[in-house]
């Protein structure tokens, strides 16, 4: 097993697992039930991730008159929905987790239908002369969004409610945690894929940047227009910009075998980290009330 793989494998599910766990620690089932009575949020976070970020994706490719190879590898990325590493950063940021976490599980799982139907167009009009029957691994899948999100979250919903005491003791120390694994994994994730990252940031540098700014920014301004508060405005934002990168990149290698394809996501991978990173340090610094 390369250092690329035991890093995108083990160390990076490991890591976002023990996060999801505390994150659990600092919700109660009020948090979820209150999304269900006021689904505004969720319906704006999902037409951002599925509907806004392909269309952004689709016309930066055009706009930056792509080669074929790097396009579909763009449109890789603008289908695929968040991850893991959103619900980090939300957490740090003093969003509202439960809703960063709901987003990423639907979307996840919505996908499954919507990634296929996007890159058989973009395979089509981009003129990649892939001819690739496009068919997600649903139970992988599945199994992927309950093993790093669902259940290590529950688990943590269970420690704060018999042992609430320790579950609150814990909530700094888990935020400082979190900040250093996503330090950790952003050195491995460049360490390991360090000759790739360099002729991913020279081909597709600028437009992968364009996608992550422009794609949190319509993020932003949705939230603010139907007037959200700004914990969900936050986890909205970050969840339209920090796609799963993990996926997209199996995508490319594993099920239209071209590792080239897996190029816009090396590049995009770099962006997310360091935007990700700027929101948490700003973000993190304010004081958490319930009203904010």
């Amino acid at each position: 097993m390369t250092a690329a793989e035991l890093i995108s494998k083990i160390f990076l599910p490991l890591s976002l697992a023990i996060i999801m766990l505390g994150m659990g620690m600092t919700l109660i089932p009020a948090d979820f039930t209150r999304i269900v009575k006021f689904p505004k949020a969720v319906i704006i976070g999902l037409i951002n991730q599925l509907i806004f970020l392909p269309i952004v994706g689709f016309s930066l490719a055009i706009a930056f008159n792509l080669n074929p190879t790097m396009a579909v590898g763009l449109m890789i990325l603008a289908s695929c929905p968040g991850g893991a590493t959103s619900n980090l950063i939300v957490q740090v940021c003093k969003g509202n987790i439960a809703l960063s976490v709901t987003l990423t599980a639907i979307a996840s799982v919505v996908s499954i239908i919507t990634i296929p139907f996007i890159l058989s167009y973009a395979l089509e009009y981009f003129g990649s002369g892939t001819n690739v029957k496009i068919e997600l691994p649903i139970l992988q899948t599945i199994v992927q969004i309950m093993g790093i999100t669902v259940i290590p979250i529950s688990i943590g919903m269970l420690i704060r409610k018999y042992k609430t005491n320790f579950a609150l003791s814990m909530e700094k120390t888990m935020r400082i945690a979190s900040t250093v694994i996503f330090i950790l994994v952003f050195i491995a994730v460049v360490a390991a894929n360090f000759k790739l990252l360099g002729s991913a940031m020279k081909e597709v540098g600028l437009v992968t940047l364009a996608l992550n700014l422009i794609t949190m920014g319509l993020g932003l301004l949705t939230a603010r227009f139907f007037k959200l508060n700004l914990k969900n405005t936050v986890s909205i934002t970050v969840e339209s910009g920090i796609q799963n990168g993990t996926l997209a990149f199996v995508i490319a290698t594993s099920v239209l075998n071209n590792v080239e394809m897996g190029i816009p996501t090396g590049a995009y991978s770099i962006w997310m980290f360091i935007t990700g990173g700027i929101l948490m340090w700003q973000l993190g610094k304010r004081k958490n009330t319930a009203t904010n």
